[in-house]
């Protein structure tokens, strides 16, 4: 023990005289005759600690680190209980966790998913966490392979990683459950665990999963009237007892799929739920606009709340995408890939506030596509995403987005799920196409009644086209994970009542 002090107070001296020749403050290093005078006498060396000031001693411990700190904690009762402060451990949360999480996201997810599902957030303040217990838990949590099974395009990667590692276009119809489900999702599988080069049996699986797929049935959208109810404006998707059977026959493919490959643990989680954990918030309503459709979906503490409906509208980012295309074809430029359109829509476009005033404007702007050439766009680049809220304008019969969250929010104030109407009034925006400059602060809720509209927060994809993969990176690094969030093979040949989202 008295091996570990003299090395704190070399520590600190030693950092502190090379970080600035005038420290915030000043410790005098004892002399080396009072060290040797000490080393056989914990408990002075304990004593001589006890006199430092508390911030001091919070400077000196970040310093040392969380292992030595843990050791130091040995020396009393009294150390112990210092040892523990949260501001301590909140700082190493912060800078020494291998996941590198931000703070905002590790305190979001510890307060309110550690318990599993259904969500039991803590009652009171972050007194009543340890993070001294969070860390440790954190540190032995195992990585994860995530799975994030866009409409467009698959997100997949370890879940230590800052980002996904790779990225393909999804060649899976989840939704197809006519079709040969089990070896569709064997080779979907595969391919993913072939390209991150690793075995199924070793990680977790978390895998996000578009909700418009599993609610629907058939060979293409043209048949989601079978099981959709259909309005002059759009679709309504109503819990039916067709689409739980759906949902179920889908969980049901996907766990023996898995579980025939051995992998260890499964934790499926709708694509909607996870961009809502993203933005650090377990109710409100998510506004995803997928590959081919734009789903608003409401949730309430974790759950997706069928019964209340979730709308449906028939255009997404292919949609926008091939209406620019259209566009730029009557002025005589033609695209022999629709990556090149994608590229322009994704750097140029943007919805404009008041679509008429912008008509009016000088909207000009150019971009060089490597291996292209340049091009200039103008009024193309605001009447693209125009279309979210005017279908017609590009022949689509639909409602707009505005009209589609403005009748989700009727109706979870019709249910009277909650004393108040405060968890429906967050909108959280997902999907690459949710990034477009402007769509944020476009009046999304602008037919709802004036009591409806108050209070309303419309929140961008917090990160970018993969905000539902960061999700599950916060359930992955959770310090329970993988705890109820997980299903086993043991759990799903019983058949038992697990806690899964779907």
């Amino acid at each position: 023990m008295s091996t570990l002090l003299r090395k704190v107070w070399g520590s600190v001296s030693n950092r502190m005289c090379s970080a600035s020749p005038n420290p915030p403050f000043r410790i005098s290093s004892p002399s080396s005759s009072s060290i040797a005078a000490t080393s056989s006498d914990s408990s002075s060396l304990g004593a001589l600690f006890d006199s430092i000031p508390l911030d001091i001693l919070l400077q000196i411990l970040r310093l040392v680190g969380p292992k030595d700190t843990i050791k130091l904690g040995c020396l009393s009762r009294a150390w112990r209980l210092f040892v523990s402060d949260n501001r301590l451990w909140i700082y190493f949360l912060q800078n020494y966790q291998r996941h590198g999480d931000p703070w905002d996201s590790v305190f979001f997810a510890e307060l309110n998913l550690r318990a599993g599902y259904p969500l039991q957030p803590f009652p009171s303040h972050s007194r009543e966490l340890s993070f001294m217990h969070i860390y440790g838990q954190r540190a032995q949590v195992p990585g994860s392979v995530i799975i994030d099974g866009g409409s467009g395009y698959c997100k997949f990667g370890w879940s230590k990683y800052a980002c996904p590692s790779g990225r393909s276009a999804t060649f899976l119809e989840f939704g197809n459950i006519e079709s040969p489900m089990y070896s569709r999702l064997r080779h979907f599988f595969a391919t993913i665990y072939s390209r991150m080069q690793v075995r199924p049996t070793t990680q977790p699986l978390i895998l996000s999963i578009p909700l418009c797929h599993y609610d629907v049935v058939g060979d293409s959208w043209t048949s989601m009237v079978d099981v959709l109810v259909f309005n002059s404006f759009g679709f309504i998707s109503p819990d039916t007892d067709s689409a739980k059977a759906s949902r179920r026959q889908l969980k049901d493919a996907i766990h023996t799929v898995l579980f025939d490959m051995n992998v260890p643990a499964v934790c499926a989680v709708s694509q909607a739920t996870l961009a809502l954990f993203a933005a650090r918030r377990t109710s409100g309503i998510v506004v995803n606009i997928g590959f081919q459709v734009t789903s608003v979906v409401p949730i309430l503490n974790g759950k997706v709340m069928h019964k209340v409906g979730v709308e449906v509208i028939g255009l997404g980012a292919l949609k926008l995408t091939g209406y620019l295309r259209e566009l730029l074809q009557q002025n005589n430029i033609n695209f022999e890939s629709l990556y090149t359109v994608r590229t322009l829509k994704e750097n140029l476009c943007y919805v404009a506030a008041d679509y008429k005033t912008e008509l009016s404007k000088d909207t000009r702007a150019s971009l060089e596509v490597p291996a292209v050439g340049w091009f200039t766009l103008s009024k193309e680049r605001f009447q693209t995403g125009e279309i979210l809220f005017q279908p017609r304008i590009a022949g689509v019969r639909a409602m707009g987005l505005h009209q589609a969250v403005a009748l989700c929010m009727d109706h979870c104030h019709a249910a009277e799920l909650t004393g108040d109407d405060a968890w429906f009034k967050t909108i959280v925006l997902s999907g690459g196409t949710g990034c477009l400059p402007g769509l944020a602060e476009k009046e999304l809720h602008e037919t709802l009644s004036p009591s409806l509209a108050n209070g309303i927060k419309v929140i961008p994809p917090p990160h970018g086209a993969d905000t539902a993969w960061f999700g599950a990176k916060f359930i992955s690094n959770l310090s329970t994970f993988p705890g109820s969030w997980c299903m086993t093979k043991k759990q799903f040949r019983r058949k038992s009542k697990a806690n899964i989202m779907w």
